[in-house]
């Protein structure tokens, strides 16, 4: 059996980020929302070998699909799974592609292999918090360390245009950037939407993306993640659909419009099969 299971990007409408504690880690409070820009997992059930092939020619050995395969293995017994990964997220960009793939993935072992919830759960987190983020789907609040996620109403779609410039942020030396930069407060709840932690040390080019959304009206508009993805939110489809038209000679191949994703239709699981 075959079956198409949608990995949908998120945006982080704002983000906190706390000191290094004694451990390394970092406190976070943000508000996560899924949105429309997808990666796609193809699954055969009924492969001859168990298989990951992927139309991004520079998709590593070791991935995070490799390692939700390889953790789930330890509870289950799998068949041999042919995976088909249909890249549309850029990584280093803020926008969870790796991590939404990897939960994608948990979604369907526990659809049809009965995995227990609670362990892909855990697996989720051993993965990463954005992981766990994509298990929930919608828009939630995060807290802790990431792994306090609490579902927020699914509201209205919403439109944003998203971009990207040439230039990934990987998250460790994103993180050590922040680390230099002055201290920064420590809200009590999440800040408001658009508040990033993470502009202060973001690349130029992310910067000047996000000036260019914000002068031509975009609100809320802010980077997600550490970057480098940047987004701007407009009042209609149309008015989004005219704003990707303006951006679009300014970051070619690297803009979208998306809008924001209930939680139903992140969870969305297709079978393929007659």
């Amino acid at each position: 059996m075959r079956f198409r299971v949608p990995c949908p990007a998120k945006l982080n409408l704002s983000l906190a980020v706390g000191p290094k504690d004694a451990c390394g880690l970092h406190q976070v409070r943000t508000v996560l929302q899924a949105v429309s820009l997808f990666d796609e997992l193809e699954i055969d059930t009924n492969a001859q070998v168990p298989e990951i092939e992927c139309d991004w020619p520079d998709l590593p050995a070791a991935t995070s699909l490799t390692k939700t395969l390889s953790l789930a293995a330890e509870a289950l017994r799998l068949p041999s799974l042919g995976i088909r990964l249909t890249k549309r997220i850029p990584p280093e960009s803020g926008l969870g592609g790796g991590s939404s793939d990897a939960a994608g993935l948990l979604r369907f072992l526990v659809a049809q292999f009965g995995l227990d919830p609670d362990l892909a759960r855990g697996i989720a987190k051993a993965i990463g918090v954005d992981t766990a983020f994509f298990l929930i789907g919608g828009k939630a609040l995060g807290d802790g360390y990431g792994e306090r996620l609490t579902p927020l109403p699914d509201a209205p779609p919403r439109w944003a245009v998203v971009a990207r410039p040439d230039e990934g942020c990987p998250t460790a030396p994103a993180y050590a950037r922040l680390d230099s930069a002055p201290p920064r407060p420590w809200p009590p709840n999440a800040p408001t939407e658009g508040h990033n932690d993470f502009e202060a040390v973001a690349p130029e080019a992310s910067l000047r993306l996000l000036d260019t959304l914000r002068g031509a009206g975009a609100s809320p508009a802010g980077l997600t993640g550490s970057g480098s993805a940047v987004y701007g939110f407009l009042s209609s489809e149309r008015e989004a659909t005219e704003m990707k038209a303006s951006i679009d000679p300014i970051a070619p191949h690297r803009c979208w419009l998306v809008r924001t994703l209930d939680r139903a239709e992140c969870l969305a699981i297709e079978r393929l099969d007659p």
